[in-house]
């Protein structure tokens, strides 16, 4: 694409058009303009568009956010996530370095937005290309700097430092690697000092205009800026280990940094919110930095240490008041919580410090605010991830509770003694006049929940703050047992949380007294509260008495549990809980403890197809969305298990919506769908009824498995049908399409595993008669895998698909069609694949099939293989009996290519209830290590002296002993 007249015109009317509020021209220009960026060139052009003053600044704002996202896309382009989806045209070399010529210039003479734009699109360029392959942009960056310095353009060097601070952000985040050093000494040797300069010279400029009164507004904001951005490039640059030239600098950087944590700004601060926030960014930027010296250097910082603690302190009093300074707030609370776990934690050991700190800093930070309510009534979802889901670390709430844990680590009577005292006050102030502080009490349950201690390894929390039933009873019960589910709902959410956690602690009888009540909540207008109620009723169903036992079970609950169903599914009617996932893991959680009835199961599976009949129209929450397919798939599983007369029932609701999955192309849904239909197909006894041989034929069609995502749920449907209709199978051709869906997905590393379970499935379910003629087909398909890309986990599954083979349709069949395929093939592929990788054998069906088959080999095959690969055949199978698996199996050094199995990775999701049961074939053998030794004790028994000779020359000493010693445990011997 040329940059010309008719290019800027066709650009211009695109972007134009981009902008309209009509959908036809809208969707028109998004096509032209994505076809256009197809050719060469088209970046460059955008750029061209973006840099003319002519054109109109919406438009060159509009090409701005294009031409971003089109690097993004275009300049080291990912594999696509689908194999059948075409890959994105990456930029070509030339292009990228005339656009890498342009774009710095043309960003510092941009306006605002505009550079905004393109201050993200060089950092796109600088994420692949910087520092090695843009050894130009550092040096072009920090010369511009020093320009703009001096002449006084902060507008401009704000956008440089937002630039440079973008570029360094990876030393934050990425593993320290030899690479990224290398990277970040590049980095230091060309930025740190002139890093300290626009500092310093900063500092000079914010002196003289507050020395002399005449602190201009607009302009004193621009230095702040800058001086916030200059501290978190510092961050970067300090966050691997200290540099030479910030420990040699450290004097000059430390005494600025106090200053801003100590100098106030009424010229920024006393115009409002705004103002005071831009110096609070630099505040919070400083404390970052002097908590990362806390951390990294605390013997260097330890001179600074009292003055930051000091000024830190005075700031947070301050700031705790106000709730527009949360980032502030919590960033200061975090340096002092660094300070409090460290070897300098007598700062706080003073009792009225710990006076102060309850007092002044935590309870103001914890007790609710308006934003706080306004969260819980506005975004329920995010209220929740915050406070039950312990997302909340940076917030003020969570992080003032962090650092009474901090300083509670040295001092840990006096914190306990010292909050036992605020929540005692707290409840007095509430019982004072309930209606109007019960923020108090809210105050009080808050800092019970939040520092109580979790026990290692389980759900468990404890806590020295309050005895938990004595609070519980006086401060939980009356509001569990409030008849009005609406009012104080935030007192109630509290209530809740503090049942759930503290839910091992509580007596069965006390918490099955108030389960009704909880169940009561579900009703509640306010969805945090409904949502709690949801989550304690699903945690205690999950309550284990010594560690395996349920503590609730089927029978506790049955006495509500059609209120509690009929609760649950009016919830997800209630406005913004539509999709709820509380509410259906809660569904799920129910279905899988109680008793079913048919009543019950009639009423939840209406239920549950009629949410799945309305999510299906716009699929959004893919959590909500997998536990209403595990709340089927258990309700299938355990009512149906119960009362087979329910299957024809569950079909004729279920048909239709899965139906409508299928037709109106819900991809997101399909492995679901196609796994749900496989459990149904199973609990069908045969013949399987006329319309699952319709989904059959579906099955076979080699457009339903172009997918990745749908692979793994289509083989379980597959195998469902091969085990329940095998006569099926070899009508009409089906075998043949079958093992033509065995061939594609047993050609690909990302899809072997499944190809094996679908040739499992067909060898377990056919007679050897209908299998022959298709034999040569699949060995030479094993044969090409074998000789081209194999792997430990082919190997291995190769030996437990000739394993089945030789227990179901015998040694004789085994080697004639292999060596059908290649004269002698059979010898070579066990002495070079099957005995090496049989040691390497997991899982225990699979164990045991592995071993019966080698040791029935090794007594079949004396003839066929020399007594040198049987020894060696029956040292494996002696490690693989007699060893504990980390000895004899190794991390698995095969890791399939990303671009193969990033689309399986990302959308397969595993329905738990909906999981076959693994079959045993070979369910006559209870004992493969008796089988072991009485297989060979009477074949040795033949020959005399034969066994002897082999053991003793081919299996290795520890083999040899533990072989000894299976025979002592059976009272055999191998003569």
């Amino acid at each position: 694409m040329e940059w010309n007249p008719e290019t800027a015109q066709f650009l211009s009317q695109c972007f134009l058009n981009t902008l309209s509020p009509s959908p036809e021209p809208r969707r028109r220009a998004e096509t032209a303009l994505s076809e256009a960026s197809e050719r060469s060139n088209y970046g460059l052009a955008v750029l061209h568009l973006v840099a003319e003053p002519s054109v109109d600044e919406q438009i060159r704002q509009s090409a701005a956010v294009n031409f971003k996202n089109h690097l993004k896309a275009r300049w080291a382009p990912s594999p696509p996530k689908e194999p059948n989806l075409p890959a994105l045209n990456p930029i070509s070399d030339p292009e990228k370095e005339l656009i890498k010529s342009l774009i710095v210039s043309l960003m510092l003479k941009s306006s605002p937005k505009i550079q905004s734009q393109l201050s993200e699109a060089l950092a796109v360029i600088g994420k692949h290309d910087f520092p090695k392959a843009w050894q130009t942009l550092l040096p072009e960056l920090v010369a511009n700097l020093d320009t703009l310095t001096q002449a006084n353009d902060y507008a401009s060097v704000n956008g440089v430092l937002a630039t440079i601070n973008s570029l360094f952000k990876k030393f934050r985040y990425q593993f320290k690697t030899n690479e990224l050093l290398l990277d970040l000494k590049y980095c230091l040797d060309n930025f740190a000092k002139p890093l300290l300069e626009v500092f310093k010279r900063t500092v000079n400029l914010i002196d003289q205009a507050v020395a002399c009164g005449a602190a201009n507004a607009a302009t004193l904001k621009l230095y702040i800026e800058s001086q916030r951005l200059c501290c978190r490039i510092f961050y970067s640059l300090n966050f691997q280990e200290l540099p030479e030239f910030f420990e040699d600098h450290m004097d000059e950087w430390m005494i600025e940094f106090k200053k801003y944590l100590t100098v106030k700004y009424p010229v920024l601060e006393d115009i409002g919110d705004d103002g005071l926030a831009v110096v609070d960014g630099l505040r919070a930027a400083v404390c970052e930095n002097i908590a990362l010296y806390m951390e990294k250097e605390e013997e260097l910082f330890q001179k600074y240490l009292s003055g930051f603690v000091e000024a830190v302190w005075s700031l947070l009093v301050a700031s705790s008041a106000s709730s527009s300074r949360e980032r502030l707030t919590v960033t200061a609370i975090k340096f002092l919580t660094t300070v409090s776990t460290s070897v300098h934690h007598i700062l706080f050991e003073r009792d009225d410090i710990l006076e102060q700190i309850c007092q002044s800093i935590v309870i103001p930070n914890v007790m609710l605010r308006d934003e706080d309510e306004e969260l819980f009534e506005m975004n329920y979802i995010e209220f929740i991830r915050r406070d039950m889901e312990g997302s909340d670390l940076d917030t003020r709430r969570r992080i003032a509770c962090e650092l009474l844990k901090g300083i509670g680590m040295h001092y840990k009577d006096k914190v306990t003694a010292k909050v036992s005292l605020q929540i005692k006050n707290c409840l007095g102030l509430f019982s004072q006049n309930p209606d109007a502080n019960w923020k108090y009490k809210d105050c009080a349950i808050y800092l019970v929940v939040s520092l109580a201690t979790k026990k290692a390894g389980g759900s468990s929390v404890s806590t020295d703050l309050v005895d938990v039933e004595n609070f519980f009873g006086s401060v939980i019960v009356p509001e569990l047992q409030s008849r009005d589910v609406n009012a104080f709902p935030m007192l109630k959410a509290g209530a809740l949380k503090f049942f759930t956690m503290f839910r091992n602690q509580l007596p069965k009888a006390v918490a099955m007294a108030l389960l009704p009540d909880v169940v009561r909540f579900l009703a509640s207008e306010s969805n945090v509260v409904h949502s709690y109620a949801a989550s304690c009723i699903e945690k205690l169903l999950l309550v284990k008495d010594d560690g395996t036992r349920a503590r609730y079970t089927a029978a506790d609950i049955s006495p509500f549990l059609l209120v509690l169903m009929t609760n649950l599914f009016s919830a997800l009617e209630k406005p913004e809980s539509e999709e709820n996932q509380y509410i259906m893991k809660c569904i799920m959680r129910v279905l899988g403890a109680a008793e079913i009835s048919r009543d019950v199961a009639s009423a939840c599976i209406t239920g549950l197809t009629n949410v799945l009949n309305r999510v299906c129209e716009n699929p959004k929450n893919p959590i909500f969305n997998h536990y209403l397919f595990e709340s089927v798939a258990v309700l299938i599983r355990r009512a149906c298990e119960r009362d087979p007369t329910l299957i024809s029932a569950f079909e004729g609701s279920l048909f239709p919506s899965l139906q409508m999955v299928l037709a109106k192309d819900v991809s997101e849904f399909f492995p679901y769908a196609f796994q749900l239909l496989a459990q149904l197909v199973e609990l069908n006894r045969p013949p399987v009824p006329q319309h699952y041989v319709q989904i059959f034929e579906i099955l076979l069609l080699p457009e339903s498995w172009k997918k990745s995502a749908n692979v793994p749920a289509l083989v379980r449907l597959l195998q469902a049908f091969l085990r329940r209709a095998p006569h099926e199978l070899n009508q009409q051709g089906r075998l043949s399409n079958v093992l033509g869906i065995f061939n594609t997905l047993i050609s690909s590393p990302s899809t072997d595993d499944q190809g094996f379970y679908v040739l499992n499935t067909v060898i377990e379910n056919l007679g050897y008669d209908v299998l022959s003629p298709f034999m040569g087909h699949i060995w030479v398909s094993l044969f090409n895998r074998l000789q081209h890309g194999r792997t430990v986990k082919f190997l291995k599954n190769l030996v437990i698909f000739m394993s089945l083979f030789l227990v179901k349709h015998g040694l004789q069949n085994l080697v004639v069609s292999m060596n059908a395929v290649q004269k002698d093939v059979f010898q070579t592929i066990v002495e070079q694949f099957w005995v090496p990788n049989l040691k390497l054998i997991t899982g225990s069906v699979e164990l045991k099939l592995t071993s019966v088959a080698s040791t029935k080999l090794i007594c079949e095959s004396s003839t066929l293989l020399d007594s040198k690969v049987r020894g060696k055949m029956l040292d494996s199978i002696v490690t693989l009996l007699s060893r504990p698996e980390e000895e004899r199996v190794l991390d698995e050094p095969d890791v399939p290519d990303f671009g193969e199995t990033v689309g399986y990775n990302a959308t397969f999701v595993h329905l738990y209830n909906a999981g076959k049961k693994e079959e045993d074939p070979l369910k006559e053998v209870n004992d493969p290590k008796q089988y072991l030794v009485a297989s060979l004790a009477n074949h040795a028994a033949l020959s005399p002296g034969t066994y002897p000779q082999l053991i003793r020359e081919n299996l290795e000493p520890a083999n040899q002993t533990a072989l000894l010693q299976l025979c002592s445990s059976y009272n055999l011997s191998i003569v």
